[in-house]
């Protein structure tokens, strides 16, 4: 039986690509959700795993769909394979069902803890170098990227001071203590007086 599962990591995102998919492949059932990728509870993906029988195909649209982590979608990767049950990666071309599929995988999933480990000595040398010169660097600590992306928003909006905080974190979709917290992030000093407001703002 082929079974899908998707999912997206917040309310915002669209399911839609990914049954879309699914469906053309052939899933009889589709079990999908809107959770983090990090988050460890995932319902959707619990069901799936006990409906699981041997002969059974698991097909994802895409990897990092399926792993909160790596090591989490080897470790899946290795409990379907013990109850066998073969995975079918949409996007990535993988179908474990086949011994070259298998390899392909691991090699895949080799090849990106290779890269994660680059990107970390990279990012380590970054830093001890930034220190060097007498500086600390880095994404403050705290911030995912697209909270960074929203601070340097912030930043800009709050230099120009052509609107209030409460304006700014209007447009921005954020709370004003979230407004203030990415000014802090950014280094940015908060005045007690903002042009554009009608009253005095403090922290």
């Amino acid at each position: 039986m082929k079974i899908g599962y998707a999912r997206v990591s917040t309310r915002d995102q669209n399911l839609e690509l990914q049954l879309d998919a699914l469906t053309q492949a052939g899933c009889e059932t589709i079990f999908q959700e809107k959770v983090s990728g990090a988050t460890k509870a995932r319902p959707e993906l619990d069901k799936l795993l006990a409906s699981l029988r041997q002969g059974d195909t698991v097909y994802i649209y895409k990897l990092d769909r399926l792993g909160r982590s790596l090591k989490h979608l080897l470790d899946m990767v290795a409990e379907l394979e013990f109850k066998g049950v073969a995975l079918v990666s949409l996007t990535d071309a993988i179908n474990t069902a086949s011994a070259q599929g298998r390899l392909v995988f691991n090699l895949f999933a080799s090849l990106a803890e290779f890269e994660r480990e680059l990107i970390r000595e990279r990012t380590y040398a970054g830093l001890a170098a930034a220190r060097a010169r007498g500086r600390v660097g880095g994404r403050p600590r705290g911030l995912s990227e697209e909270a960074q992306r929203t601070a340097m928003v912030a930043e800009t909006l709050y230099k120009e001071q052509q609107l209030g905080v409460n304006e700014i974190a209007q447009r921005l979709r954020i709370s004003k203590v979230t407004l203030y917290k990415y000014l802090r992030h950014r280094g940015v000093i908060i005045h007690s007086y903002r042009k554009g407001t009608a009253s005095q703002e403090t922290e």
